[in-house]
C-alpha cells in the first residue's frame, strides 16, 4: 500500500525563506523514498522571487480562493496569504489560512502521516484534529520555541500566555513524535511532555550540492556592490536583518576599525535596516556596506567572497532560535564570529568544532575590544580563520549533509508507521 505525507508549513517553495528551502529538500527526500507527497501551505509572502513563481506559477482554483502548483512532481496547495501592515488584517489572513488549509487537508484521501514545521504553534492543533479524522500518524517539528519567542519578545498579556502553553501542551503531548533541532531545544522542552519518548532531536541540514567552497577566481557576483578587495578582511552578515540580530556591537566595532583594513558586508532585508542605515551615515561608517537581497543561487559566491560571517544574537532571542545560514556557511568552509550567551544552541554546537570565534561573556564593551583585537590579528595572520574554515566543512560533510538528514525524517514516519 502506497504511503502519503501531508507536508503543512506556512512556507514551501516558490517562498526563498530558509525554512522553505529546508522543507523543500524534506518533501523530495520523501518522494525518493516511495512516499506520496502533497504540500499544503501559502501563497509565497515572506521572500517573493519572480523568477521562482516563473518557473513554479501558481494556477487559480475555486476563483482564487486558493492556489495549485507542482514542485518536483509534488503537488502543492497555496492558501493565499499576504503581508499586511494592519493587524486586523493581518490576523483575519491567519484566520482564513488556518481555516481553508484545514479544509484542503480534510479534502486529501488516505494521508499516512502530517508533517509539520513550527511556527506558527497552532498548526499543530490543526493537524492533531485532521490526524484523528483522518487516522494519520502527526509528527511536529520544533524549529523554534513558541510561546517562549514571543515571550521574549515582550508578549505579556496573561490570558494570551497562557493559552499558547496550554496549545503547546496539547501539541506536544498529543502528536505521535516531536522533533527538535539542537540538544539545547530539547533539554529546554523536554519537562513539557508526558512522555518523553516521543522528542527526538533532528538537525538541520544544508544542501552541500550547492553550498559548497568556491575559489576566487570563480566568484561571479555584481561588481558595483562586491568589488575586488583582496586587502582588506571582509566580514559579511546575510540574512534577515531584524530584531533576532544585535546590531549595537556591530555598529561600535565598525566604528573602531574606521582606519583599519577591514570592511563589514551586510545583505537583506527587514525592519531593522532603516535603522542601519540611519546610524552608518550619522557616525559615517563608510566600511559597512548595506546591500540589497540577493537570490539564494548567489549565496555560496557571496559566502566565498567574505572572509569571515558574524552572528551577533540579540541576548532575549538567542535561547529560542537556531540560524541556519550556520550550516550553509560552513559548507562553503567559510568560519564563523559569533556573539552568543553560553547554553544557548548556537554557542553549543559550535564550541566544541573549532570553526568559529565565540564570544559569550562581559558587557558590550568587553565584547567588542575582543573582537577588535581578534580581527587586528586576523588582518596581519590569516591561518588560523582558514583552519576554522576546514574545520566547518568537514564537520558538515561528515553529518549535516541534506541526504543525511532528510532521510531521519523519512525514518521516523517508517517508524512510527510500523508502531
Amino acid at each position: 500500500m502506497e504511503k502519503k505525507v501531508l507536508i503543512h508549513s506556512i512556507v514551501f517553495s516558490p517562498d526563498g525563506v530558509s525554512t522553505a528551502y529546508l522543507y523543500n529538500d524534506i518533501a523530495i527526500r520523501f518522494k525518493a523514498q516511495g512516499y506520496k507527497v502533497v504540500v499544503l501551505t501559502t501563497t509565497p509572502h515572506y521572500n517573493i522571487l519572480k523568477d521562482r513563481l516563473a518557473q513554479q506559477p501558481l494556477v487559480k482554483r475555486w476563483a482564487g480562493l486558493f492556489y495549485i502548483s507542482d514542485f518536483n512532481g509534488i503537488k502543492v496547495l497555496h492558501v493565499p496569504q499576504k503581508k499586511f501592515k494592519s493587524s486586523v488584517l493581518r490576523i483575519f489572513g491567519f484566520l482564513y489560512w488556518h481555516i481553508l488549509s484545514f479544509l484542503l487537508g480534510l479534502y486529501e484521501k488516505k494521508v499516512s502521516v502530517i508533517l509539520s514545521p513550527s511556527p506558527p504553534l497552532t498548526i499543530g492543533i490543526i493537524n492533531l484534529i485532521l490526524g484523528k479524522l483522518k487516522t494519520s500518524k502527526v509528527i511536529y517539528n520544533v524549529q523554534e520555541i513558541y510561546p517562549d519567542f514571543i515571550i521574549n519578545q515582550g508578549l505579556k498579556f496573561k490570558p494570551a500566555i497562557y493559552a499558547l502553553k496550554k496549545i503547546e501542551q496539547v501539541v506536544y503531548n498529543k502528536s505521535d513524535a516531536v522533533t527538535t533541532i539542537d540538544p539545547v531545544f530539547y533539554q529546554t522542552i523536554l519537562p513539557r511532555f508526558r512522555f518523553p519518548e516521543k522528542l527526538f532531536i533532528i538537525p538541520n541540514f544544508v544542501d552541500n550540492e550547492l553550498f559548497k567552497p568556491i575559489t576566487a577566481n570563480k566568484i561571479v557576483l555584481n561588481q558595483d556592490y562586491f568589488p575586488e578587495k583582496n586587502d582588506i578582511l571582509k566580514l559579511m552578515y546575510a540574512g534577515n536583518i531584524g530584531h533576532a540580530q544585535d546590531w549595537v556591537p556591530l555598529l561600535a566595532i565598525a566604528k573602531e576599525l574606521r582606519n583599519e583594513k577591514i570592511e563589514f558586508w551586510i545583505i537583506g532585508e527587514g525592519v531593522m535596516k532603516s535603522y542601519l542605515e540611519q546610524e552608518i551615515i550619522k557616525n559615517n561608517l563608510n566600511n559597512i556596506h548595506l546591500v540589497p537581497y540577493q537570490d539564494r543561487e548567489l549565496m555560496p559566491f557571496l559566502i566565498a567572497y567574505a572572509d569571515l560571517h558574524f552572528i551577533f544574537m540579540a541576548p532575549e532571542m538567542e535561547g529560542q532560535g537556531f540560524p541556519s545560514k550556520v550550516y550553509t556557511i560552513m559548507a562553503c568552509a567559510k568560519p564563523l564570529l559569533v556573539i552568543s550567551g553560553e547554553n544557548t544552541p548556537i554557542y553549543d554546537f559550535l564550541n566544541p568544532l573549532n570553526c568559529s570565534f565565540l564570544v559569550s561573556s562581559g558587557n558590550i564593551s568587553e565584547k567588542c575590544n575582543v573582537i577588535v583585537d581578534f580581527l587586528k590579528s586576523s588582518v596581519l595572520d590569516r591561518t588560523l580563520i582558514n583552519q576554522m574554515g576546514s574545520n566547518g566543512y568537514n564537520v558538515i560533510e561528515e553529518n549535516y549533509s541534506k541526504d543525511v538528514v532528510s532521510q531521519k525524517y523519512v525514518d521516523l514516519a517508517n517508524k512510527i508507521l510500523t508502531n
